[in-house]
């Protein structure tokens, strides 16, 4: 079931007795855990709740407590981390999860008790008896991260639920920085609605101050100080990023990826090619074939492949030690910019 129908039943008080909600976005996971949690448990959460994690406790111990009437009356309910048994390759642990048990469990749950097992994998393997168990008697909630095209309506509606307005150069920032990532963006979210305020809008400046920056933006800013030839900037951004222990090889991969797109953008826009269908031909985010195409008009073809050439001959001077990483970096850098 999808993620949408399983939180409108739970936010609707239509609460199953065993859950399974599993995938790689943990936004979506600790949202639909965080509803249960309210329609079972309401404002009280402490008594009748108990959290497990698979990988340190068997899965027989946490049946029996399901089973356990509970003690202070009312809904018992229990979360179950990591069970990785319902993985391909489960993982070594130094006891036996008794599936027997659970499976029984599966089909008859107690009605005093709800279960919720919380599985951050891409996947399980449906052919295994238990996982065959959980589809059919369980809620299961597919939680795996939203497509690129969704992404802005996100930030849309988390933004309206926390009563800020978001300036429209800001969306892409926030796509360029967290993909699609939910939960770092509603952290980052939060973060913003905190300082602007309730009916505070966030402006690029506001964004660009607060949100923990990654080497995908870091090294879009290098692109633009390389554009300007600002070389202090160039530099400064570097000594930043060195801070952060980033490498120059790490580095040189991302500008060499950056300058890769620009020359690849330049020379579909030539053909004719929509950023859309860039997009598909390159295979990167639409974030970074916006950016490029903003950029491919300020070099020429020739000098686009002289800079990835310059990439090159860096990364293979550092890697065969023929001189320190940081100051290569750094004659790069003054070489892009003259």
């Amino acid at each position: 079931m999808m993620y949408e129908k399983v939180l409108h039943e739970v936010k609707q008080k239509q609460i199953a007795p065993v859950y399974l909600l599993y995938g790689t976005e943990s936004y979506f996971i600790q949202n639909i855990t965080k509803h249960i949690t309210k329609a079972v448990l309401g404002e009280e959460t402490e008594e009748n709740l108990s959290v497990y994690d698979l990988e340190e406790t068997p899965v027989q111990e946490v049946i029996n407590d399901a089973e356990t009437f509970p003690f202070f009356g009312g809904t018992k309910l229990i979360i179950a981390n990591n069970p990785s048994f319902l993985k391909g390759k489960p993982d070594k642990l130094p006891f036996e999860h008794n599936l027997d048990i659970l499976i029984q469990y599966i089909n008859q749950p107690a009605d005093y008790t709800v279960l919720v097992f919380t599985a951050y994998y891409e996947k399980i393997d449906e052919r295994k008896k238990v996982s065959k168990a959980m589809k059919q008697h369980s809620i299961t909630a597919e939680c795996n991260p939203i497509k690129d095209y969704e992404l802005k309506n996100w930030i849309k509606n988390l933004a309206g639920s926390m009563k800020v307005t978001i300036e429209d150069d800001v969306y892409d920032m926030l796509e360029s920085e967290l993909s699609t990532n939910l939960y770092q963006v509603q952290n980052e979210l939060a973060k913003l609605a905190s300082y602007v305020g309730e009916n505070g809008v966030v402006t690029k400046d506001i964004a660009d101050k607060l949100i923990s920056h990654t080497e995908t933006n870091s090294s879009l800013k290098l692109v633009d100080a390389v554009i300007n030839r600002k070389l202090h900037e160039a530099i400064s951004i570097y000594k930043d990023l060195e801070k952060m222990n980033e490498e120059p090889i790490a580095l040189i991969a991302l500008l060499a990826f950056q300058f890769r797109t620009i020359l690849s953008v330049k020379l579909l826009s030539r053909k004719g090619y929509s950023q859309f269908q860039m997009q598909k031909q390159i295979g990167a985010h639409p974030f970074v074939i916006k950016m490029a195409a903003q950029r491919e008009s300020k070099f020429t073809a020739d000098r686009l492949k002289h800079i990835i050439e310059k990439l090159t001959q860096t990364d293979t001077i550092i890697k065969q030690g023929k001189m320190e990483k940081g100051l290569a970096f750094e004659l790069l850098l003054y070489d892009l910019v003259q």
